[in-house]
């Protein structure tokens, strides 16, 4: 095992356990601020006339590799999609 005397101690176990609050805190803003994502692109497609449930994808960009594309070709997809929201604009009912 390594001697870890130098670093002021004997035990490593001393500094990881000091470290857990901190690694606590950036879990918590983390989750804060993915929530906050998912809130705010539900709606800008909701507003765009999609189902705001389209932002749930967005949580697949925690898969390492695969998840940042499925993201990328989320968000080129939604600008370059005709909007529901235009459609109508567009189209209006006649009376």
């Amino acid at each position: 095992m390594n001697d870890y005397s130098q670093y002021g101690g004997s035990d490593p176990t001393a500094m990881m356990q000091a470290m857990g609050p901190f690694f606590a805190v950036i879990a918590i803003v983390g989750i804060a601020i993915a929530v906050f994502s998912i809130f705010c692109w539900w709606k800008i497609f909701s507003k765009a006339g999609f189902n705001g449930a389209l932002s749930l994808v967005f949580l697949a960009g925690i898969i390492p590799l695969i998840g940042p594309i499925i993201c990328l070709v989320l968000f080129i997809w939604f600008a370059f999609a005709e909007w529901p929201v235009t459609k109508r604009a567009n189209n209006p009912p006649q009376p």
